[in-house]
């Protein structure tokens, strides 16, 4: 190997390369007084210098050859950047390849030209310890792990979701044809990434994937990262040198703007391609050809994406590709999905369980489309296809706990249980799987134009109980939860008080710099909306949400929020301000906790001193009915609330601190109280509607 390449390595990262557990390594640091020292780091999590510690490895005898690839990946990180570190691995897969020479049939990207000398040096290594590790597992040991440090960053496809949407794809397309068949089909994802979808597809639709010895599957990729290109075109080489027998080709690109396979026709389109992209091209794509089912709003990228897969399939060709929930209902889309059903190219929708796939904290769907035939008509779509595989009794609550083997079976059950060569109301004799549905799609067709299976699929006998029973739970614990609070507020006497309490206005205290007083604004950036909040992006709360639900329904940008409060263009509230509703019919106050906030025009922030005010003090008097009343305002046509002029009492901090706990307190209780409230109306219409469908069913003795 070449001269080794110093990195900081901790404890942990020691015990992977020596092949060791974590207390081995704190051993030999005790006992050997040659153990090198820390070079960085802390007390509680020192680092050693890699360099150092392979050699005293080496010189001790705690080294073997299983640690090879551990040994690699800190000379990775060593590089820093995500894009140099990926690309020196793409390079080093691709020599892998190429030096085994086993007859790979993908078509590799060619070496990465302008590598660092220190990436260069790192390439060196990985393929003087895969002569001993093995060229395929030194590769995806190192892709795991760059992938890993990169989770933010680059979005992957789980392997299961992968094989899963493959399978869909199989089914629906060999529903479609005479006896089945599917030689030598297509493959295309315009937004490969690291190229999971494409050796998902491989491995189903090659001749290993069907058992009928059919021409090899041809894939093609294309990745706006070039990086990501290069890996995948890797990691499909790799697979053909296994025996997959695919031709692959990946290419980098912008398949919106630019589309390198824009001559392709695929059979079959899979796609996982990202969600709220801010700039997707929508200005200089308006008069594109693709869009036959009109132009995508800006603010929907995703029907951008669904249009782009159809615009590259073949006659009769079939596309499953995963989206966000919200594209199924947001009225923006509601033009493009009614002409999705209407022309008969959307023929099915699959909500998954939260925890599929990123964003975890959303349950995403598969939406199935299929090409018109080479006719230009397409097949018939008297019914749009719904399955609602989330678990109504939450068995599965997040990516680890999907029992994903049962949950592939009961998608493809679903999905043989129609015919998808015509008519979906011509489907199986066999009655469909449960939550399984075919709607009419003239009663779809509506002023919102809903896809969400949730919403058309009825709940069975024994998930109305499930549910009910969850409802009943939940309220006997928010009523000891009322109780709790009750106690301790029924201790509060409020007969010592004086007749009048002395007061000074929030106006008074801006003045003397007890607090600072801000007003909201009209956000100066492009106001984005999507079903999870991406990480880095700051909420935008404004009085209409406060109206519609309580929760911010936009977000924008980090970078922008940072400038925006920098110029004065934006109002953000931070951790710790107190948040003021200037509007009367949507008045409350609150304390800002856990993430910034951007305020839009009638929020106020008012930032307390500390050593002056306590934030829940200032918030509880702030807060009170009456204090509203007399600031209240009606010289326009719509009630205000001078925060000026709104009251705190005066009085020291230590005096605030009784007030603010019962404050506190009495906050609790009015969510609780509210809760109730909620709950109470499930717990109505969970009952009304189990009455209503005749499943009362008399208990013993009654």
């Amino acid at each position: 190997m070449s001269d080794p390449i110093d990195a900081p390595v901790t404890l942990a990262e020691i015990a992977r390369i020596a092949g060791v557990g974590r207390a081995a390594v704190s051993n030999w640091r005790r006992r050997h007084n040659s153990f090198p020292p820390p070079v960085g780091g802390t007390d509680a999590s020192p680092q050693f210098s890699l360099v150092d510690i392979e050699r005293w490895l080496h010189a001790n005898g705690k080294i073997d050859r299983i640690g090879l690839r551990e040994r690699l990946w800190p000379h990775y990180e060593a590089l820093g950047d995500r894009s140099v570190m990926g690309a020196a691995l793409a390079e080093a897969g691709g020599r892998l390849i190429a030096t085994e020479e086993l007859g790979a049939a993908g078509r590799v990207a060619p070496g990465q030209s302008g590598l660092t000398s220190a990436a260069a040096r790192v390439v060196d290594e990985t393929v003087e310890a895969a002569r001993h590790e093995g060229g395929r597992e030194t590769f995806d040991f190192l892709l795991s792990r760059w992938l890993d440090a990169h989770v933010r960053q680059v979005s992957t496809t789980p392997v299961p979701l992968a094989r899963l949407m493959a399978d869909v794809a199989v089914a629906v397309r060999a529903g479609g044809l005479a006896g089945g068949a599917l030689g030598g089909v297509t493959v295309l994802d315009p937004a490969c990434g690291a190229g999971g979808l494409l050796l998902a597809a491989g491995e189903r639709m090659g001749d290993r994937g069907t058992g009928t010895g059919a021409p090899a599957p041809t894939l093609l990729g294309t990745d706006i990262d070039p990086v990501l290109a290069a890996l995948a075109a890797v990691r499909l080489g790799f697979a053909g040198m296994a025996g997959a027998g695919a031709l692959a080709e990946t290419r980098a690109g912008d398949s919106l703007r630019a589309d390198p396979q824009a001559g392709a026709r695929a059979d079959v389109v899979l796609c996982n391609p990202p969600f709220n992209a801010r700039d997707w091209g929508y200005e200089e794509l308006a008069t594109d050809p693709r869009w036959l089912y009109g132009l995508p709003p800006r603010t929907e990228p995703e029907l951008a994406w669904v249009e782009h897969a159809l615009a590259r399939l073949a006659p009769g060709g079939v596309a499953v590709v995963l989206l966000p929930p919200a594209v199924a209902s947001r009225r923006a889309g509601r033009r493009i999905r009614g002409a999705l059903l209407r022309t008969g190219v959307l023929r099915g929708v699959v909500a998954l369980p939260a925890g599929a796939a990123q964003p975890h904290s959303v349950s995403l769907q598969l939406w199935i489309l299929r090409a018109p035939a080479a006719d230009g008509v397409a097949a018939p779509g008297d019914r749009l296809f719904l399955f609602d595989a989330v678990d109504r009794q939450g068995a599965a609550k997040g990516a680890q706990n999907i029992d994903w083997p049962r949950l592939s079976a009961r998608v493809l059950e679903a999905v043989h249980s129609h015919a998808w060569s015509g008519d979906l109301e011509a489907g199986a004799e066999e009655p469909p799987p449960e939550r399984c549905v075919t709607v009419p799609v003239m009663d779809l067709l509506d002023e919102e134009t809903d896809l969400t299976p949730a919403r058309h699929v009825p709940e069975t006998a024994r998930e109305a109980q499930a549910v009910l029973g969850e409802v009943w739970g939940h309220l006997d614990g928010l009523l000891d939860e009322v109780r709790g609070h009750s106690r301790h507020l029924a201790e509060i006497d409020l007969s010592g008080g004086v007749d009048a309490a002395s007061t000074v206005t929030v106006s008074d205290l801006d003045r003397a710099r007890a607090l600072k007083a801000r007003q909201g604004q009209t956000p100066t950036g492009e106001l984005l909306h999507g079903d999870a909040l991406p990480d880095g992006a700051v909420p935008v709360m404004t009085v209409p949400d406060l109206i519609m639900g309580g929760l911010p329904a936009g977000w924008l940008a980090a970078d922008e929020v940072k400038a925006g409060a920098v110029s004065g263009s934006l109002t953000v509230a931070e951790p710790g301000d107190i948040v003021v509703v200037g509007v009367e019919r949507a008045f409350r106050v609150w304390v800002q906790t856990n993430t910034p906030l951007v305020l839009g025009p009638q929020l106020h922030a008012l930032r307390p001193d500390p050593e002056l005010l306590d934030p829940w003090f200032l918030a509880g008097c702030l807060r009170a009915p009456a204090n509203a009343r007399q600031a209240g305002s009606h010289t326009s046509s719509s009630a205000r609330i001078d925060v000026r002029k709104l009251q705190v009492l005066q009085l020291s901090l230590a005096e605030q601190g009784p007030y603010a706990l019962a404050f506190k307190e009495l906050l609790a209780l009015e969510e609780a109280l509210r809760s109730v409230v909620a709950v109470g109306e499930d717990l109505v219409r969970v009952l009304g509607d189990g009455l209503a469908a005749g499943r009362l069913r008399r208990r013993p003795g009654r």
